[in-house]
């Protein structure tokens, strides 16, 4: 384990836009763009003084290949500073952060700007194969009998669309959905839907009750849209919601058996989420504050049909490394991807047979508590913008931590985030 310290400087977020099932008011670039510009115009040096950018993402559009690349152009860094995009599912954003934590920590680079952005509302919804088989046959036919004979072969069912958010939230090697692998998870371990909603609706609550306080004035850029219109708050938030609405919901994922419904899981929206990380000696030359720093990280793979216990097994390891309980830990974030998963993670830590057989332990490590988890709420309440939750998570612990009171040691706090295809990460903290 590297022990040069990698800092966390500052950090900016968009507001997370719950997608309404039309095109959102901003692309990946716009939304990585605006709150980047922010971040940057704040530091006392040029964007063209960073070392490189590094930008988790999910589903760029066409036009966005490298969107790294694109975002950083953008905002200003100039030609020579170096850039690009990482993609590991859900975590593309935490992703970033390690990437740019190892190349400070191998002395290649000492500024680097890392995060995440997705704008889920506007991934593709593409032809069947079959029509655009018909399409080339089209395109390639000579004569108006050819053309004919293509049209002739046309049916209804080759004008079904294929919805690109749906087929990119279905595991190919399991062919269940990220929503299936959670009733995996409440089956196993005998989660209930009343549990579920209690969590969901908590979730709401934590987030209407950080709004209010301000929480997040330090690191939420406004928006605003074409038509003048603002953003300035995370808009999935139901604060009039209740366990009975909750309750109201059907299940979305198993129609007939399932626990798992569309308001005890994360909303699909669209955001970025930007922290510019920085060596000790950047701190010095340009005299930093910083947050706090990065003490750790652990990536780790398990069965893609149980992939939201993703953070058990990531996490695990580093609380081995550093000689820590569950109740060394200040704050925890852990990515409400669905309820059930959460809950999960909870219930396998203190399960003694998981603990046995999957982590290799010699006995359960306990309860977490849930007073230090997801304190401000989490991506049930938030939203899921999947290539920018993995750096957000790790932002929004930084605040946390940072507003409690000192208790005689640096303040320490765990995000950790389940991988679509069975992995999990982890990322260990201090508040500075």
């Amino acid at each position: 384990m590297n022990s040069q310290p990698v800092y966390v400087v500052d950090g900016t977020r968009t507001p997370f836009l719950k997608s309404r099932n039309v095109p959102g008011p901003f692309s990946a670039a716009d939304l990585a763009t605006l709150a980047g510009r922010q971040l940057l115009a704040r530091q006392p040096f040029a964007a063209s003084a960073l070392d490189e950018v590094i930008l988790g993402c999910v589903m760029p559009a066409l036009d966005e290949v490298n969107i790294g690349r694109v975002v950083a152009l953008r905002m200003g860094c100039g030609n020579a500073v170096p850039a690009w995009t990482v993609m590991r599912n859900c975590a593309s954003g935490m992703q970033a952060l390690d990437s740019a934590m190892a190349n400070i920590q191998r002395g290649r680079a000492q500024l680097v700007l890392a995060g995440g952005v997705d704008a889920l509302s506007r991934a593709p919804v593409l032809w069947s194969e079959a029509m655009v088989r018909s399409l080339s046959a089209w395109a390639a036919a000579r004569s108006w009998r050819a053309r004919l004979a293509v049209l002739a072969g046309l049916r209804p069912a080759h004008l079904a669309p294929v919805i690109a958010l749906l087929k990119g939230l279905t595991d190919p090697i399991v062919g269940l959905s990220m929503g299936q692998t959670a009733e995996n998870l409440a089956w196993r371990f005998g989660i209930t839907r009343a549990e579920m909603d209690a969590f969901a609706l908590r979730s709401h609550q934590r987030l209407a009750a950080a709004q209010d306080a301000g929480h997040f004035a330090a690191s939420l850029v406004p928006l605003v849209d074409q038509d003048g219109k603002l953003y300035e708050h995370d808009n999935g938030l139901r604060r009039e919601s209740s366990l009975a609405d909750l309750t109201r919901l059907k299940p979305f994922f198993d129609r007939k058996y399932g626990r798992v419904s569309a308001g005890n899981s994360s909303q699909i929206s669209d955001g970025a989420s930007w922290l510019l990380l920085a060596s000790e000696q950047a701190l010095q030359r340009y005299d930093l504050q910083p947050l706090g720093l990065i003490r750790d990280s652990q990536w780790a793979g398990l069965a893609p049909e149980q992939m939201g216990l993703g953070p058990v097994h990531a996490v695990t390891p580093i609380l081995q490394r550093h000689g820590l309980a569950l109740d060394d830990v200040d704050a925890w974030e852990i990515n409400e991807a669905f309820a059930a998963q959460v809950i999960g993670c909870l219930r396998a830590w203190n399960d003694a047979e998981y603990c046995r057989e999957a982590l290799g332990l010699a006995d359960v490590l306990g309860v977490l508590d849930e007073s230090r988890l997801n304190i401000d709420g989490g991506a049930i309440a938030l939203g899921h913008p999947v290539g920018a939750s993995g750096a957000r998570i790790v932002l929004q612990l930084l605040h946390i931590l940072r507003r409690q009171p000192a208790a005689g040691r640096p303040r320490r706090g765990i995000a950790s985030i389940c991988i679509g295809g069975g992995q999990g990460g982890a990322m260990l903290v201090e508040a500075l």
